[in-house]
């Protein structure tokens, strides 16, 4: 593999209505993980969610999670990918 690999990905994060309202931000977080393990193909453990993506999530609160979100993800060359807010 060529070093790293980097994608700009959009997430939609539309599930998240489903879950009880008190859960939506903590689903949302499943779901951009969940993305990005089909997309990058890896593991769960090989998910890394940069503080800056987070505190976008859960800047609403629990409640009022954004309907989707746009991240930067790079895959490095031992497997790791890390998934942060793109600019």
């Amino acid at each position: 593999m060529a070093d790293e690999t980097e994608r700009i990905i959009t997430i939609p994060l539309r599930k998240t209505k489903q879950a009880p309202r008190t859960k939506r931000a903590a689903r949302a977080i499943k779901e951009v993980r969940s993305h990005i393990m089909r997309h990058m193909k890896v593991d769960e453990e090989n998910v890394w969610i940069d503080a800056s993506l987070n505190e976008r999530i859960w800047q609403n609160g629990i409640r009022n999670p954004p309907s989707k979100v746009t991240v930067k993800a790079v895959k490095f060359d031992d497997g790791l990918v890390e998934v942060s807010l793109a600019e």
